[in-house]
């Protein structure tokens, strides 16, 4: 691949640059024993390895392997043993997986407008809150709000990313949810991983994962006198496997991701008009964000890199107010469940109607970084980006 070609349209994003056949050790290993399902034997399988791997290396007491993120805040969710209708306040900008894992779960999204750093504003929450969604968007980690039970992180985005005081994103609060669909930070193709610090919380969200069962590898399943019902959540050990090499390469990523964001910081753009959005020590740098003065001008930054090779990306679709699966209100089941169910009053919070919102997501254009380039095609990079941007 040349290097025009590798400073133009990534092939392929972040930790999927780092898949490797000869690296694949547990997945080479899972298939000559013939032997996917995690709980089919009496040795530890490569599931169980992937989660205490996670949970060491994200410094949480406990990790569950899921099929994937949206899965894995459904399961957040539950365990929280919720009434149907109860609300659950999420950011007014993230993917509509967040939504779409609330309302499956037979609760009510309320959208709530965003900071300047587009992470929810906690200072809207109403006093009495019970439940939040916190999502770390594009590796920006997110303020966590006081006094409220039952915080739950969405880090799909922000796997490595830390708090100032070291802690992990998705760990922090009741419990965490990663992804490792392709465009993550680390892939499996689709994948989840749900964590949290309370023993009592992860037996529960570890039997309701498994038809509520009482499971004890290499036996066929058990369940309780006091069981409850569960759904079949179980990931399998060639996808557990796949993490399991990504996790070992997490660092370099992480490290090759910050020295591009660096090198672009040192290639300052020579116009007024266009800002490079400030991230935090912790966050982890997956992008470059810039904002322009203007929708027209962001538009025509959008084109040239666009019509050059180059990727990128706007945050707009992000919006749930303007989303149909929100703002429609529409639902499989006959009696319109669960927005049926969903109490008088409005179900947003915002000062303006996410007009500021709307604006500052107008004006936004992210780049991707590189991690697996070389320091010296970094810097090349970077000198294409910046002469591209200073064009339009």
């Amino acid at each position: 691949m040349t290097l025009d070609k590798r400073l133009g349209q990534r092939f392929l994003p972040y930790g999927a640059n780092y898949l490797d056949w000869p690296d694949m050790h547990e997945l080479r290993d899972a298939i000559s024993q013939r032997v996917l399902f995690r709980y089919q034997t009496e040795a530890e399988s490569v599931t169980s390895r992937l989660e205490r791997f996670a949970a060491e290396r994200l410094g949480t007491s406990h990790a569950l392997a899921v099929h994937n993120c949206t899965e894995a805040l459904r399961l957040a969710l539950i365990s929280t043993r919720p009434r149907l209708g109860d609300l659950v306040h999420i950011p007014a900008v993230t993917f509509v997986a967040v939504a779409g894992a609330v309302l499956s779960s037979g609760l009510i999204p309320v959208l709530v407008d965003v900071d300047e750093s587009l992470s929810l504003d906690t200072s809207l929450l109403p006093s009495g809150t019970q439940r939040v969604i916190i999502a770390h968007m594009e590796g920006t980690v997110a303020s966590i709000p006081d006094d409220v039970p039952y915080v739950i992180e969405d880090a799909a985005q922000a796997l490595g990313a830390t708090f100032p005081d070291g802690t992990h994103a998705g760990t922090y609060g009741y419990a965490g949810a990663f992804s490792f669909h392709h465009n993550k930070v680390l892939t499996s193709g689709e994948g989840g991983l749900l964590t949290t610090n309370d023993p009592a919380v992860w037996a529960t969200m570890r039997c309701y994962h498994d038809h509520g069962s009482a499971r004890v590898p290499g036996q066929y399943p058990t369940w309780n006198q006091d069981a409850y019902y569960g759904e079949n959540l179980v990931t399998s050990e060639e996808v557990a496997a796949i993490q399991l090499q990504q996790f070992r390469h997490l660092d370099h990523v992480l490290t090759g991701l910050e020295r591009h964001y660096a090198i672009l910081l040192e290639e300052p753009l020579v116009r007024s008009d266009v800002a490079v959005l400030p991230r935090a020590a912790g966050d982890v740098k997956t992008s470059v964000r810039l904002r322009w003065e203007s929708r027209e001008l962001r538009d025509a930054a959008v084109a040239a890199l666009t019509d050059r090779g180059i990727a990128n990306w706007t945050l707009n679709k992000y919006l749930l107010p303007d989303h149909p699966v929100t703002a429609g209100r529409r639902s499989l089941y006959a009696d319109g469940f669960p927005w049926n169910l969903a109490p008088d009053q409005p179900l947003v919070l915002s000062t303006d109607g996410f007009a500021r919102t709307r604006d500052l997501l107008d004006r936004t254009l992210c780049v991707p970084l590189s991690p697996e380039l070389s320091e010296h095609d970094q810097i090349q990079a970077a000198k294409t980006l910046r002469k591209m941007l200073e064009s339009v």
